[in-house]
């Protein structure tokens, strides 16, 4: 519960949202954002000798040069008229930090994240940026991305018996 607490004040504090003007797009603009920030900032946060961040930087990377490769090969029209719809990126970033903080650290942590990625996605078709194909593709290749690279956090406790010159030993070890 401590890694959600402090990955949704992470979120929170990146994303500067006023309540008293809803501006749906601005809000997913800063979610989409806030979602990768807030996974990279837990690799740091959350050490486990995995080489946490350069796992987020591969998925992230992955995600992005898929996601701006497809957009420029298929180059299909927005419903505003715009170029460039298919998929889409803002999805993609929110689902590719929300998959990473799932895949490390569980669904307690992934479901939050998940319905902040889901709520970008739909701020993109409520603001005509993109069709729900755009979205459910930009979706998956943030998940995609996130479950080819990501190895799940390491958090056990060890109890180990033993004898030393005929003496027994307890010992007890704890990975964070």
């Amino acid at each position: 519960m401590d890694k959600l607490f402090s990955i949704l004040i992470c979120m929170l504090c990146i994303s500067k949202i006023k309540a008293q003007n809803i501006n749906y797009e601005k809000i997913g603009d800063h979610v989409q954002v806030a979602l990768p920030v807030s996974a990279f900032a837990s690799t740091f946060i959350w050490k486990d000798n995995q080489k946490a961040p350069l796992q987020f930087i591969k998925i992230m990377g992955t995600s992005f040069i898929v996601t701006h490769s497809l957009k420029r090969i298929i180059n299909k029209e927005r419903p505003n008229g715009g170029d460039y719809s298919f998929p889409s990126g803002h999805t993609s970033a929110a689902f590719t930090g929300a998959a990473f903080i799932e895949k490390r650290y569980g669904l307690k942590a992934g479901i939050p994240a998940y319905i902040l990625a889901s709520y970008v996605g739909w701020s993109r078709v409520y603001s005509n940026h993109h069709d729900y194909y755009d979205v459910v593709f930009g979706a998956l290749l943030g998940v995609g991305s996130a479950y080819i690279f990501t190895k799940p956090f390491k958090n056990k406790i060890e109890l180990t018996l033993g004898s030393n010159q005929r003496i027994q030993t307890y010992g007890l070890r704890i990975n964070f």
